[in-house]
């Protein structure tokens, strides 16, 4: 047997991609510094997993911001407003990823949405009318060099074309089908020139085919592959799919021409039915998806060995491969130096899966492999009883009933009688939460979590900063008000902390997007609130105002989401566990006076099937009532915020109404608002506040820019029910760009309340 992965982690190990950008963001370094540190990474990947003993090793997996947005340049997928700032093509790059405000221009990035079932986002590719699609970037071709001129063949991987035009957005009256000329010939010039290089393999990404397809899309698929395939020139070329299984289309890609196929056999739930009921070709090569790219846990070689063997008894030609790209997972445990190994024995990053396939492979190569120490240590180390088990929770959670899942009165009454109760004013102006996360506030946190100051300085320090930030919005001029969430490492993290059965890493980061990266938590065991979190901060900030301060929490299901889960207990009882937990911080803070309520679900969509007969069953039916958990407690006077951002949220507009918030702010602004049709054809009840401007970038949008969103959504959203906020947190703008934006959004709804006599 051979091993392969479908992709590695590209920020550096400690980030150093991150922090080379942004330094080139403010123009403290050269491109050509940036150019260094990016090359310096890449080739510190190769020469790991070669010395790993992988066999198919990738290139091209690398990127400066995002893999989709890489291949929109590969294919000139590039809209005009960017090519006519005249910048570099690095520049150009960024501006798409970024936007861009200068002397050459004004322009908004590409909207960014997240990729599939995982917290990374993707850039959309934007595609008009007047776009030719045709090679015209050298990058595959030049990491393929750079590779092999360091000894190393690699396997060049690139987004495929059926996923590349089925998730980019259509700006014209073209759709996809107008452009598979163009994007077949690109492909087949791809093919031709990785061949004159000497490849033997190419990997072509296809996660959408375990997206429901339709018969329209099975064909388009042959279509665009069959005249591919008959290009190959003598190339291998791997069909790689991930993130669940092909049921759709499995026989149609078995019978075309390609050497291998990648196939999930994790989060691929019906992949080994599809092998049994209709056999794989003898002709190809199955790179079979066993060891989990997403999840932070050790392999369990007794399954994946037994697996292996189902499949090897199937005389199946199998290479040992990840479910997924390993993109998604930290670079590697060494840099836990201190956790204990109590739990680190327990861990597989980047770096240890390249492990865990090397000794699979071993394992899977030899007759009598029960007496393999590799074998031998695995099974033990899964024999041994976990610490984490908490029955006071397990019990509250069999004990739940209907009532706990159902706030009275119902909404129409509730909004009623907040209308009366805050008395504010048509239009209410607020932003999601947090504020610019500046250097000292960060150096103030790290120096109290190292215990260099006191928590009486520590307090003092974080009220300071929570007086200014008050002050701040009452001089702005907004409505309700936040505290600015200055005590926050992140969204989630933070909650864990404060949570009983979750641990915490030390540099266990994985990208988000661009140069944002996140570092989630562990679920450990069984979840419990060990004390107030947020109380303290929240009643303080009241204090300094009359108007409204809203308490901020993040939500259940996406604490959960943006978590390392276990693989012990389903994550519906996850959810239940933390929403208890979430539920007691909602009722503490309503007793302490805040009358107003935030609870995130930024990542509500996330982990939604991507096959919609799958959605109650697995997903929305207990997310929605974990929701409703944490706040079915409540006084009708208290009102309860959510947050959801960067997700495709039209096809769950009506499960989202149904979490029975009083009001819902979206992120909206990158993806020009289109989700206010979906929210006027649904008829959808609860108080919405679809972002007006993307706060991803660092551009100020204009006071006249924002009454035109506001506008735009006043002829879809009733007045009395519509918010004005940006679209998500601040806490990565600059005190500057934040003030300026926050001044322009009040203005703008100043001038649309007077003009509309409201």
């Amino acid at each position: 047997m051979k091993t392969s992965i479908i992709g590695y982690p590209r920020i550096g190990k400690l980030r150093e991609l991150k922090f080379a950008s942004e330094k080139y963001f403010r123009n403290e370094i050269e491109q050509a510094e940036l150019f260094d540190v990016a090359k310096k990474l890449r080739l510190e990947n190769l020469a790991e997993q070669k010395n790993s003993g992988l066999d198919f090793i990738p290139s091209n997996d690398f990127s400066f911001y995002d893999g989709m947005l890489d291949t929109a340049f590969l294919l000139n997928a590039v809209p005009k407003r960017y090519k006519k700032l005249g910048l570099s093509l690095l520049d150009e790059y960024f501006a798409a990823a970024r936007g861009y405000q200068g002397e050459k221009g004004d322009v908004k990035a590409l909207a960014m949405k997240k990729w599939f079932n995982t917290n990374y986002h993707y850039m959309v590719p934007e595609i008009d009318d007047d776009t030719v699609l045709k090679l015209s970037s050298n990058k595959p071709f030049e990491l393929f060099v750079e590779a092999l001129e360091n000894g190393i063949k690699t396997t060049p991987v690139i987004i495929g074309p059926y996923t590349f035009l089925k998730i980019a957005r259509y700006t014209g009256k073209k759709s996809k089908e107008n452009f598979f000329g163009g994007i077949t010939d690109s492909y087949i010039q791809i093919i031709g020139k990785l061949v004159n290089l000497g490849a033997e393999w190419i990997q072509l990404d296809e996660p959408c085919l375990v997206k429901d397809m339709s018969k329209a899309d099975i064909e388009f698929f042959n279509s665009l592959y069959t005249k591919i395939l008959e290009n190959k020139n003598g190339i291998k070329i791997r069909l790689q799919t991930y993130f669940g299984d092909v049921r759709d289309c499995y026989n149609e890609i078995c019978a075309l021409d390609f050497d291998g196929i990648g196939l999930d056999l994790i989060e691929g739930k019906k992949t080994l039915e599809l092998i049994d009921k209709n056999g794989f070709p003898s002709d190809k090569v199955l790179f079979a998806g066993v060891v989990n790219g997403k999840n932070i846990w050790k392999n369990n070689y007794a399954k994946t060995i037994a697996l292996l063997k189902n499949l090897q008894e199937k005389s199946i030609n199998t290479v040992i491969n990840t479910s997924c790209s390993l993109l998604h997972v930290p670079y590697t445990v060494k840099n836990e130096v201190k956790l204990s190994d109590t739990y680190k024995k327990y861990f597989s990053y980047a770096s240890e899966k390249l492990v865990e396939l090397s000794e699979i492979k071993k394992i899977a190569e030899t007759d009598n492999f029960i007496t393999l120490s590799e074998y031998t240590a695995n099974v033990a180390l899964f024999a041994q009883a976990r610490s984490g088990c908490n029955t006071d929770v397990k019990e509250k959670i069999n004990a739940l009933s209907e009532k706990d899942f159902t706030r009275s009165p119902e909404f129409a009454e509730r909004e009623k009688i907040q209308k009366k109760e805050f008395g504010l004013p048509l239009l209410p102006t607020t932003t999601i939460g947090s504020f610019p996360q500046t250097s000292d506030v960060r150096q103030t946190r790290s120096s109290y979590k190292k215990g260099n100051i006191s928590e009486v300085e520590y307090e003092k320090f974080m009220k300071e900063k929570i007086s200014e930030c008050i002050a701040l919005q009452e001089s702005i001029g907004l409505d309700v008000l936040v505290h600015g969430e200055f005590e926050r490492n992140d969204m989630v993290e933070y909650f864990g902390e404060c949570l009983d059965g979750y641990i915490f890493t030390e540099k266990a980061w994985v990208q988000s997007y661009g140069t944002r990266c996140v570092k989630p938590p562990i679920v450990w065991g069984d979840i419990s609130r060990a004390k107030p979190m947020t109380v303290k901060w929240s009643t303080y900030a009241q204090s300094l105002t009359d108007k409204p301060v809203k308490g901020m929490l993040t939500g259940p299901v996406t604490i959960l989401n943006w978590s390392f889960p276990r693989e012990d207990i389903s994550l519906k009882e996850s959810a239940y566990q933390i929403a208890l937990a979430i539920r007691e911080e909602v009722l503490d803070l309503e007793a302490n006076g805040i009358k107003i309520i935030q609870i995130d679900e930024a990542a509500l969509r996330e982990k939604l099937p991507l096959r919609r007969c799958d959605w109650n069953d697995e997903y929305l039916d207990w997310a929605i009532r974990a929701f409703r958990l944490v706040h079915s407690g409540v006084k009708a006077e208290t009102q309860i915020h959510t947050h959801m951002c960067y997700s495709e949220f039209g096809d769950i507009i009506e499960d989202i109404d149904n979490m029975d918030a009083d009001v819902i702010t979206f992120e909206a602004s990158r993806s020009d608002l289109t989700i206010l049709d979906v929210l006027k054809a649904k008829n959808f009840r609860t108080e919405v506040g679809p972002g007006v401007y993307d706060i991803h970038s660092p551009r100020i949008p204009t006071v006249d820019e924002i009454k035109s969103a506001i506008n735009k959504m006043l002829s879809k959203v009733a007045q009395s029910k519509l918010w004005i906020n940006p679209d998500c947190g601040l806490k990565t703008r600059g005190n500057d760009e934040t003030v300026k934006s926050l001044k322009n959004l009040v203005e703008a709804t100043l001038e649309i309340r007077k003009e509309n006599n409201l």
